[in-house]
């Protein structure tokens, strides 16, 4: 039998290359995630762990702050070596070439003897006074050079100047780094600094808990203390969080590409199985037992599994690198991270690859064994399109259907995750396990106008898709899969992304609101604005100081003309009108006013009664310009409210608008542009994530769909060499091929976004219904629908190719003398 194993590989190896490919991929992509995650882990723990080298106790604020009283107290303990308080002063820094001044934070330089502390890359680190070092990635922005001077001030106005004597090395640095000076600089520049937290390295023979313990009893219960590998898990574990979650869902597209996988190697060992008919019926005429027969196909599957799975295995080794390369290239805020291999993310992969081919080749393996010899040598009967069991299976399958959609309703009511995501698995199976009679049905639905319109090769493509209707769906089933995943989380970002958007309207009304304090606004200051990069749209708005009983309180106005052009929520632009004056809720409090009341606001000898509406993220009181003159005639134009383009790099304005109207000292900017850019960016790359990722399923399922065209030709050989005698011409042929295989990943595409629409809006409910306050925004992403259906559509027609040229080349007399 080993001799027969080795020979039909051989023999069919081309066959088996479709099979090969739906594992590398499928494995290729689960050792990715793997790989890229324990890469990320090991990273950010090593990272961590030579930062935090020499520590054996971490203490940090819990109830109470800590004081220097507690680390006097530390340091007289006989278990402490070496105590480090770490502090730092926030200082202004004025640096070249900008408008106005940015914050920089300086930490204390301490002694590095016994803990690890800051090294530097070039320079020295300080030891005077005047002296400060700056991080390597800050001073390359600002152009700074070792020897420069720069010039520091509290935010009290209060100058100093320091010269850069090094460099600091922040390769290693999560998040932005801190400059470092000496702790008496420090102390000059802020006397009450916070501390931190403090890092304690232990006396030879004390043991990290029973140091944590003695800290513990002397600094009492109102601060945290964590031993050194505790401080450091607690740490990495901080960071890794979001690595975790991300490693689950990279994990998840790799099990649903391996599920997907599955499916087609079913097929393909059909396909080979199917074309061995005689060859297995020899086998068993010269004396080989069903179970050899059977232990030679699992056999071939093991190879098979085996050998593509450590392709795969390799492959998704080699993308891990690449990926790891690439991001270096970004700041993500993150020290680099190297390709770092364990054997859970070599050998897992390589094993359950190996496994889920032999499992897929059971099914094809037992129905090899099922033909009597002489059985298997005559010609193979037609399929039976009824059976016992596809009855229980189609009931089964409806009671599935329906318990999951019960389930799936409750999950998005009640906004339980966990039941929305157990309910939208089971009605799934439901629908896959419905599909052999769902799915011709939809196919004779769709087919019923290229049948009318397209002549007899179109007819008969229908014919030939519902012919076997348990292939048919099993085929349609692959493809179904990654359509469903692709548009459940097309839609399921498109709504969460709507529903954030909704309520960043409503938290955040502007993008960026821009005021200035006792200045006046340089007459071109709108245009300035407006020619800023993202920046679409600059409503000047007026104040003045009013009182309202015993509060002094600042009016703003604004004309409700062109109010709309930059406060998003249109119920606030709506309310915006005479005699109604918007209050936020801290000047709702202050007033002890409640929404609809009356209150009544004085100008000198003007006074105006207002009408009460709720309005948070505008100004303290806004009402129409035309009330504000009423109040303040003279009311001159103290800032504006921008509108920004959608696709704007939110960072980015922001600093160009700091950095505005050189003319104005002082400029208050806020608005949500920063944290709505921020988010916007994080679901414009989870959709290409997630999209890539899934499209990878796709493109196995394509490859079940040649397979399955491919079992197609080959079973009706003779019907369509008779097709081909009666004058069917071989592009005839092909088209019936393109209809067939087109009418399939229609269905799919169709049955797919049709369920992923349900899926990602129940998704969505589930997951965002109790984190808002108001309603869900659904969304449907058209566009990306129909491009999924196009793509869908495209690729079922090359599917075709292979096939298609495979039955167009046998002419009809040698086809009609095949047995």
């Amino acid at each position: 039998m080993r001799r027969s194993i080795l020979s039909s590989l051989r023999a069919h190896l081309g066959r088996l290359v479709a099979a090969c490919l739906a594992i590398v991929l499928g494995v290729g992509f689960g050792t990715l995630a793997m790989t890229a995650h324990s890469s990320a882990t090991h990273g950010i723990d090593e990272t961590i762990g030579k930062q935090n080298a020499g520590v054996d106790a971490v203490i940090q604020s819990s109830r109470e702050s800590i004081t220097p009283a507690d680390v006097a107290k530390v340091k007289t303990l006989p278990q402490v070596a070496s105590v480090v308080a770490e502090t730092s002063a926030y200082m202004q820094v004025q640096w070249a070439g900008q408008v106005r001044p940015d914050s920089l934070a300086i930490a204390a330089r301490y002694d590095t003897t016994k803990i690890a502390g800051p090294t530097t890359t070039s320079g020295k680190l300080p030891e005077a006074k005047n002296e400060i070092a700056l991080p390597a990635k800050l001073a390359d922005k600002y152009k700074i050079a070792i020897g420069q001077d720069i010039k520091l001030s509290t935010w009290q106005g209060k100058a100093y100047l320091v010269k850069v004597v090094g460099l600091l090395d922040d390769t290693t640095s999560i998040g932005s780094a801190n400059a470092v000076a000496t702790a008496a600089t420090v102390n000059t520049f802020e006397p009450q600094a916070y501390i931190n937290q403090v890092k304690v390295a232990a006396s030879p023979g004390v043991t990290q808990p029973a140091l944590a313990g003695a800290i513990t009893a002397a600094v009492g219960q109102g601060l945290e203390t964590f031993t050194g590998e505790g401080w450091i898990d607690h740490e990495v574990k901080q960071i890794t969080n979001g690595i975790d979650v991300l490693g689950g869902v990279f994990g998840m597209f790799a099990v649903i590409a391996l599920f997907v996988a599955c499916l087609v190697i079913g097929n393909t060992f059909t396909i080979v199985i199917a074309q061995r008919t005689r060859e297995m019926a020899l086998l068993r005429c010269v004396g080989a037992s069903r179970k050899q027969v059977f232990s030679s196909v699992l056999a071939e599957a093991t190879v098979v599994g085996l050998v593509a799975s450590g392709i795969g295995v390799v492959f998704g080794v080699a993308l891990s690198a690449i990926a790891l390369t690439l991001a270096r290239s970004f700041d993500w805020g993150l020290p680099p991270v190297d390709l770092h291999l364990d054997l859970a993310s070599v050998f897992i992969p390589l094993l359950l690859g190996t496994i889920a081919t032999i499992l897929a080749a059971v099914v094809p393996a037992r129905r090899a064994t099922r033909v009597a010899p002489l059985a298997a040598l005559r010609p193979e009967a037609a399929p039976v399109a009824k059976s016992k069991a596809g009855i229980v299976r189609l009931v089964f399958g409806f009671l599935l259907l329906a318990g999951g959609g019960a389930l799936l309703a409750q999950g998005a009511s009640s906004h339980q995750v966990i039941i929305g995501v157990a309910g939208g698995v089971i009605s799934f199976v439901g629908i896959l396990s419905i599909g052999s009679l769902l799915v011709p049905a939809l196919v004779k639905v769709l087919g019923a106008l290229p049948a009318r319109t397209g002549g007899v090769p179109a007819r008969i493509a229908v014919a030939n898709a519902v012919r076997n209707p348990r292939r048919t769906a099993a085929t349609t089933s692959a493809l179904l899969i990654g359509v469903t995943l692709i548009s459940l989380t097309c839609v399921g970002i498109a709504s969460v992304r709507k529903t954030f958007d909704v309520t960043m309207d409503k938290e955040y009304p502007v993008d960026v609101t821009m005021t200035v304090d006792d200045e006046k606004l340089p007459a071109t200051a709108g245009s300035q604005l407006k020619n800023i990069k993202g920046i679409t749209e600059v409503v000047p708005i007026r104040s003045a100081l009013v009182k309202s009983g015993q509060n002094t309180l600042e009016v703003t106005g604004i004309d409700p003309s062109t109010a709309s052009s930059v406060i998003h929520d249109p119920a606030l632009v709506k309310q915006l009108q005479p005699g109604t004056a918007l209050l936020d809720q801290n000047t709702m409090y202050e007033l002890n006013a409640e929404n609809g009341a009356v209150v009544t606001i004085v100008s000198g000898k003007q006074k105006v009664n207002f009408k009460v509406v709720k309005a948070n993220g505008l100004a303290r009181i806004t009402v129409v310009t035309a009330d504000l003159q009423k109040l303040a005639p003279t009311a001159a134009v103290t800032g504006y409210w921008l509108a920004s383009d959608p696709k704007a790099d939110g960072p980015k304005v922001m600093d160009e608008l700091k950095q505005s109207l050189p003319t104005v000292k002082n400029l208050n900017i806020s608005g949500g542009l920063p944290e709505r850019s921020f988010y916007t960016k994080v679901f414009d790359i989870l959709l290409l994530v997630a999209v890539g990722l899934l499209g990878v399923s796709v493109l196995i399922a394509l490859v079940g769909v040649g397979n399955t065209l491919s079992l197609s030709v080959l079973e009706r050989t003779r019907e369509n060499a008779l097709l081909r005698a009666m004058g069917l011409t071989r592009p005839q042929l092909r088209g019936m091929l393109a209809v067939e295989s087109l009418l399939m990943a229609l269905v799919a595409a169709g049955l797919g976004i049709a369920l992923g629409l349900i899926y990602g809006w129940s998704g969505t409910a589930a997951l965002m219904g109790g984190q808002i306050d108001g309603p869900i925004s659904y969304a449907v992403p058209g566009r990306l629908l129909i491009t999924i259906a196009l793509v869908a559509a495209v690729a079922g027609l090359l599917a075709s190719i292979l096939p298609a040229r495979r039955a167009a080349k046998v002419a009809p007399a040698g086809a009609l003398a095949t047995e």
